[in-house]
Order: structure tokens, then sequence, then C-alpha cells
């Protein structure tokens, strides 16, 4: 069994403090995922969890969103032995698939990204993938930290959740304490 709270704390991914979120909320508690996938142990045994999980679901490709999702689309695909996609973002901050990625009418996608808090990325990807004709297997993450609060319409996996309060900037309570804001 992979105890995935003792890789947060080995690799030192578990961060306090005060940080703006890529969804543009704030919170207290932050997940460097990079602290993860420096880690190639960590990777492994993470990815390992999802390939487990999907082993009998059909998956054809994995697609994973930039850029935390990159590393975890290839190291779960290698795992399943299917090939691998990620989109990425455009000039106007959009997620696309480019660089000649392709997939087929009806093929099973995987759509793996590392931290769930609303979701905004893996819905673009999702989006992507039902608009040229794939099919949506599933979506897994290495940590859900809605606490299970986010409904992909899809069979959802996460390697830990937890639950971390993320705030609107403009009732966020540590931005009135005066803490310093990260960018994450």
């Amino acid at each position: 069994m992979v105890d995935v709270e003792e890789y947060l704390r080995k690799t030192s991914a578990l961060l306090q403090g005060h940080f703006k979120l890529a969804s543009g909320r704030h919170s207290a508690r932050y997940i460097e995922k990079f602290r993860i996938m420096e880690d190639p142990a960590a990777t492994t045994a993470l990815c390992g969890m999802i390939a487990a999980r999907y082993r009998e679901a059909g998956i054809e490709v994995v697609v994973g969103p930039a850029m935390g999702g990159v590393i975890l689309a290839f190291e779960t695909a290698r795992q399943l032995g299917v090939r691998d996609i990620f989109t990425e973002k455009d000039a106007s901050g959009r997620h696309v698939i480019e660089r000649g990625f392709q997939l087929r009418p009806g093929e099973r996608a995987l759509v793996v990204d590392d931290v769930l808090t609303t979701g905004g990325s893996v819905r673009q990807a999702l989006e992507l993938v039902r608009a040229t004709g794939a099919e949506v297997a599933g979506v897994a993450f290495l940590i859900d930290r809605s606490g299970g609060a986010v409904d992909f319409g899809v069979p959802f996996f996460a390697c830990h959740t937890m639950s971390i309060e993320s705030y609107d900037p403009a009732s966020c309570p540590l931005c009135r304490e005066g803490l310093a804001l990260v960018e994450t």
C-alpha cells in the first residue's frame, strides 16, 4: 500500500503560508506537486495507483493538462502500456491539443492531473477530448484537495483526498491578516 501522506512529508510537498492558487483562489496550504515529481520513486508509486485503478477500463490514451499533468500522464501511460498526450495553454490561456497529437473517435481516454482544487484545467481537457469524439473513461489526480466536492460526471480517482480550504480573494482571512501572498 502506498502511503501518500508519507510521500507528501518526505518530499516536503505540503507548504504552509498564504498562496494564490492557479484557480485564483487563496489558501493557507499549498501542495507543491513538483516536489513529488522530482522524486521518481514517489511519482512511479502514485502513478502506479492510478494505473492500477484504471487497468481494466480499456484505456487507450492518457491525457495530461500542462504543466503538472505532463509527467503524470507519461508515467501512468507507461505503466498502462498505452500512449500519452498533453494539452497546453495557448496565448489566451485556454487549453489546446497541439504538436500533432490526435485522438480518434471512440478512443478511451483517461485524463490525469496533479492537484484538484476547482477542476478548471481538467474540465477544459475533458472538453477537448470530447470534441475529438474520443470517450472520457475517467479522471485521476494525485491529490484531491476539494475533499470530494468536485464531480466530473465520469469515474474519478485520487491517490489521496484532503480537505484544504480555499478562499475567494475578496473574503480571504489571510489577506485581512496582511500575510504576504505567494503566487503559485
